[in-house]
């Protein structure tokens, strides 16, 4: 596995890899959990609280909902799915502490959870150890791949790439990247600028702030006289808000200086305030607005069962999948033992409310279709361009001969 070389040294690292390796933790002891009498425990793990609770309550939302409807149908080898939820708190060595929990405690067949990098990165060792699996649901900076880990978001050739050919075929050639500072953003900073020097186009400005930051007056003049063609925006969570209220008020148009955001999906949008960010661009899998009879019939039970009012999003669609292609590899498998579980997913293909959605089984990525989409006045966004088909995932883009270096350097 490549996947070592690439995680990033986290404070508390020790602990997380204690956190991991303590207690029993056999794949046999996954099976015993999805064999008991009364149902099958999963874990969902999510920031329910802190600065990445704006985008992670929807997405446990959207798992829940899965496992009601899976319920509904009969449940999994004729058994319900009982569902254990747990708080990650915007807090990363506090995701590996409940990840602990849920495996070792709960002794759930597996875990549906994670939204940043650092989340994932610090949990990570703990499934690894223990053998055990994890969903985890939101496009990432790629460059990674875990024997216990299956991907249902975008990996970099399926987002950020194709975002970054938007751009050039709209000719914006100057871009200034702004992110906040933890992996996924600087990773992916690294793609950008290897493709904008193969491209023919030029990083003028990069600035990073600390997730939750909501000062960004400083920044956003720094982005105004460096006068970019574009900003490419990988901050996240609430820090989302500032900025595009920020920018707004420094006369900054979309018209005049369009920012992509890969971390902004309609649940920020509401957040943010769709006059401080209507015309931008973003890059996602999945809209509200998807065309397809899967995203009708999941749009409406959403709403059904959070409120008319309520949104869907592409994390949120990518977690509700993975419940659902995770229920498909335990039929498939006739068993939740983790590894008949891994060897039975391969290959899986089921109709979502993105399209067509299909397990790689050597990297456990899925294949994806990319999408671009506008801001609109209403607050839901608009498909500009799609990628035609699903995109086979290349988590470390050996298929892109600009990107020779990054996965060593």
């Amino acid at each position: 596995m490549r996947n070592s070389a690439w995680r990033i040294a986290l404070p508390l690292a020790a602990l997380v890899v204690a956190l991991g390796a303590c207690g029993p933790g056999s794949s046999s002891s996954q099976q015993a959990a999805g064999g008991g009498e009364d149902g099958i425990k999963v874990g969902i793990l999510h920031s329910l609280s802190g600065t990445m609770a704006i985008s992670e309550v929807t997405v446990k939302d959207a798992e829940l909902l899965a496992i009601e409807e899976i319920n509904a149908a009969g449940g999994v080898l004729g058994k319900k799915l009982i569902p254990v939820v747990e708080d990650g708190a915007s807090d990363w060595p506090t995701f590996a502490e409940k990840a602990t929990k849920l495996i070792a405690q709960d002794k759930v067949a597996t875990v549906f959870g994670g939204w940043t990098s650092a989340s994932r990165k610090a949990m990570l060792p703990v499934f690894e150890r223990r053998k055990a699996l994890l969903w985890y649901p939101v496009q990432y900076e790629g460059l990674e791949s875990s024997p216990y880990i299956f991907y249902t978001g975008a990996t970099t050739n399926q987002q950020i790439v194709p975002g970054l050919e938007y751009l050039k075929e709209q000719g914006k050639k100057k871009l200034f990247l702004v992110g906040s500072d933890y992996v996924f953003p600087r990773t992916a900073n690294k793609v950008i600028k290897a493709y904008a020097a193969a491209n023919g186009m030029e990083v003028i400005g990069e600035e990073y702030t600390p997730l939750g930051h909501t000062e960004y007056s400083t920044l956003v003049n720094k982005v105004v006289q460096a006068k970019p063609d574009a900003v490419f925006n990988t901050l996240n969570g609430d820090s989302n808000v500032a900025f595009f209220k920020q920018l707004k008020s420094a006369g900054v148009t979309a018209e005049d200086m369009p920012t992509m955001s890969v971390s902004v999906a309609e649940e920020e949008v509401k957040g943010i305030g769709v006059d401080n960010i209507a015309g931008h661009l973003v890059a996602w899998n999945y809209y509200q607005t998807t065309d397809t009879p899967a995203n009708t019939k999941f749009v409406q039970a959403f709403k059904a069962k959070y409120g008319a009012d309520k949104v869907t999003s592409d994390p949120m669609e990518a977690g509700y999948n993975a419940v659902y292609l995770w229920a498909e590899a335990v039929k498939k498998a006739g068993t939740v033992e983790v590894e008949a579980v891994k060897k039975a997913a391969g290959g899986i293909a089921l109709e979502r409310p993105e399209g067509l959605v299909t397990i790689d089984g050597e990297n456990q990525h899925m294949y994806k279709t990319a999408r671009i989409g506008v801001v609109q006045p209403d607050g839901l966004i608009k498909e500009v361009w799609n990628s035609g088909e699903p995109i086979k995932p290349d988590p470390y883009l050996k298929g892109y001969p600009w990107a020779a270096g990054l996965a060593s350097g």
